[in-house]
């Protein structure tokens, strides 16, 4: 995999030599930050992605908890892995999250995604607190909706 991803850093530092007229200097820099991009990229995809056909099979054909890892959900489909599966992913199956929890035994509380992308998801939420922002808007609905005291005297 390392004979790939230089292959892509220097085929994108090529490039932006090319585009921008990069200096030596700015290339390297640029050359050194791409790889550790990169190689970063490949390590946070974490041991599933690069694991042998056998350990996918061995998932898929497990239960599905352990399908969900801290950095990637394994389909139990097709064996990929991704942060999240997406209702785009899953129409490719034929199947929405709703049948694909039913077809898997997941429960339909379980979320369908790496529990690094729900916890962030959680973090989100309590920052913005939906609930809060709903809540007041119903109240304000009910406030217009109603006939305040003076128009109700004035009949």
């Amino acid at each position: 995999m390392s004979q790939t991803i230089i292959e892509m850093v220097k085929d994108l530092v090529i490039e932006q030599i090319r585009v921008h007229h990069l200096s030596p200097e700015d290339a390297k820099t640029l050359l050194l930050s791409t790889h550790a991009t990169l190689l970063s990229m490949h390590n946070v995809d974490g041991p599933l992605s690069s694991a042998s056909p056998e350990v996918k099979a061995e998932i898929i054909n497990g239960d599905w908890k352990r399908s969900i890892t801290k950095h990637a959900i394994t389909c139990l489909e097709c064996g990929n892995t991704f942060r999240q599966l997406s209702s785009r992913h899953l129409r490719v199956h034929d199947l929405d999250s709703n049948s694909y929890r039913r077809k898997h035994g997941i429960p339909s509380t379980q979320p369908l995604s790496s529990r690094e992308a729900t916890a962030r998801r959680r973090e989100l939420a309590q920052q913005i607190k939906p609930w809060e922002q709903a809540a007041s808007k119903r109240a304000n609905a009910r406030a217009e909706t109603r006939p305040s005291a003076k128009r109700r005297q004035a009949f």
